[in-house]
C-alpha cells in the first residue's frame, strides 16, 4: 500500500450535466485529496496524445469527437492507492452495467457517454498527469487533514 496520484477527467457530458461540483465532493468525501485542478478544452492533438493506444482504432473519431465537444475539467486525486480507490468509485465503464453507489451506476446510461476518466494504472497516471499538467501546477505539501483520513502505517 502506498501514497499514489491518479488523473480524472470530468468529461464533457458531465460538465454539461452540471455534476462537477457533486462528483468532486464524492473524491474529497472519500479522502482523497485534490493536488491540481483546472477547466480546459481538450484539443484533438491533445486527444491523440491521451488516447495515443487508440488512434488507429476504428472508434477512436467517435471518441475523439466526444471529448474535444466541450470543457474538461482535469484533476489530480492523490492518497492511498488512489488509482485503484478512483477506479472502484468510477464503476463499470457503461453506465448501465456499473453498481449503484459508483459514479457511472449512479448517474450514467451510456458506455461512450462515461462521465469520467480516471487512470488505470501507475504508468498510465504518470503519462496522463504530464500531459495535462505542468510540475508548478501541482500542489506538494502535506494537508493537515491527512493524519485525519488514514494512519500513518496506511501511506
Amino acid at each position: 500500500m502506498g501514497m499514489e496520484r491518479t488523473l480524472v477527467l470530468f468529461k464533457p457530458d458531465a460538465v454539461q450535466r452540471r455534476l462537477v461540483g457533486r462528483l468532486l465532493g464524492r473524491f474529497e468525501d472519500k479522502g482523497l485529496r485534490i493536488a491540481a485542478m483546472k477547466l480546459i478544452r481538450v484539443t484533438p492533438e491533445l486527444s491523440r496524445q491521451h488516447y495515443a493506444e487508440h488512434v488507429e482504432k476504428p472508434f477512436y473519431s467517435d471518441l475523439e469527437e466526444f471529448i474535444t465537444a466541450g470543457p474538461v475539467v482535469a484533476l489530480i486525486a492523490d492518497g492511498p492507492e488512489a488509482i485503484s480507490v478512483v477506479r472502484a468509485m468510477l464503476g463499470s465503464t457503461n453506465g448501465r452495467e456499473a453498481p449503484l453507489g459508483t459514479i457511472r451506476g449512479d448517474f450514467g446510461l451510456s458506455r461512450q457517454m462515461n462521465l469520467v476518466h480516471g487512470s488505470d494504472g501507475p504508468e498510465a497516471a504518470a503519462r496522463e498527469i504530464e500531459i495535462y499538467f505542468k510540475p508548478e501546477e501541482i500542489l506538494g505539501d502535506e494537508p493537515t487533514l491527512g493524519g485525519w483520513v488514514c494512519a500513518d502505517d496506511e501511506k
